[in-house]
């Protein structure tokens, strides 16, 4: 009942930020930053489901992320797809990619998985970067539009409008965050968790630790395929830097910091890392040093993460 009431509780406050947030926002630049939030957000909440749930570590995922992104960009453009299609296209094909390959680097542990998962994403990132007849190359691709000027317009809305893909980017992470919740309240969340403490104790009480690691690593490679759609579509354009190793970096450090088993801490830690580098940008040659400074000192005082954090020290006061 407890963990009933506290996803029901995270998805509101979630929702009510979401709803209450652009009345206090001077320009669509912060819709646009807005946007970005939840984007990050989708993905580092699939990296909470195989980092904080699974305890298997991947930094390699923003491969999936420029995989969803370039089906967005490419299929309509060779397949004829609309880009909602392309997007679902890309999202079994991140499934698909992400199955075959989990089965054998899922066996490895430690910095070994982390390495394997590391070329993954190198291996993305330069396909893309390569193939510049078919991708564009360093130089990008143009992505086109969602596809439903038309039926928007009937209902007052414009797709190029930020205000649309800040409700549209927010919807898409509520239902992310949705499911994350519930998966962490079902018997497949705890089996997750089990494996997570020890996989030894896990596969003695009856979990098939083979199984639960590579659901886990499919699932959130999804989330990254959808993150890299919605970007690709949002900003029309796409170059291989989304599936970079630095975006990788961008994304297991949001995760640890929100705080790598908490759901709201996905969330939270996109937006610190989204956010800061916007208001660090007054202090111009000192910006990058600042942000690492900050980085350290969550790190060093929280190293838990924000969220799991703050819930304690809150805890403790009531």
């Amino acid at each position: 009942m407890r963990l009933s009431s506290s996803k029901h509780l995270t998805l509101l406050v979630l929702a009510a930020i979401i709803l209450i947030a652009p009345f206090g926002f001077p320009s669509n630049f912060y819709y646009r930053i807005g946007s970005l939030i939840f984007v990050n957000g989708l993905a580092v909440t699939g990296l909470v489901i195989l980092i904080g749930f699974a305890g298997q570590i991947s930094l390699g995922h923003a491969g999936f992320a420029g995989i969803g992104a370039y089906a967005c960009a490419l299929a309509p453009q060779y397949l004829g797809l609309h880009p909602a299609l392309a997007m679902l296209l890309g999202t079994a094909l991140s499934a698909a990619i992400a199955w075959l390959i989990g089965r054998p680097i899922l066996r490895l542990q430690g910095y070994y998985l982390a390495v394997a998962t590391l070329g993954f994403g190198i291996l993305v990132s330069m396909v893309l970067a390569n193939e510049a007849p078919i991708t564009g190359g360093p130089d990008g691709h143009e992505v086109p539009e969602l596809g439903l000027r038309k039926l928007l317009e009937t209902i007052g809305l414009d797709l190029s409008n930020a205000q649309f893909w800040y409700a549209f980017t927010g919807l898409f992470l509520l239902a992310g965050t949705w499911l994350a919740l519930n998966l962490h309240d079902s018997p497949s969340g705890r089996a997750l968790r089990a494996l997570h403490d020890s996989e030894i104790a896990a596969r003695t009480v009856g979990v098939d630790v083979t199984r639960y690691k590579l659901s886990a690593f499919v699932l959130s490679a999804v989330y990254a395929s959808l993150s890299g759609s919605l970007l690709a579509l949002m900003n029309k354009f796409i170059t291989p830097d989304a599936a970079g190793f630095l975006h990788s970096i961008e994304l297991v450090t949001m995760t640890v910091l929100g705080g790598a088993g908490s759901v709201p801490g996905a969330v939270a830690g996109a937006a610190l890392l989204t956010m800061l580098p916007q208001v660090l940008t007054v202090l111009q040659d000192y910006e990058h040093m600042i942000l690492g400074l900050i980085m350290m000192l969550v790190m060093i005082f929280m190293p838990s993460g924000l969220v799991p954090s703050l819930s304690r020290l809150l805890r403790g006061r009531t």
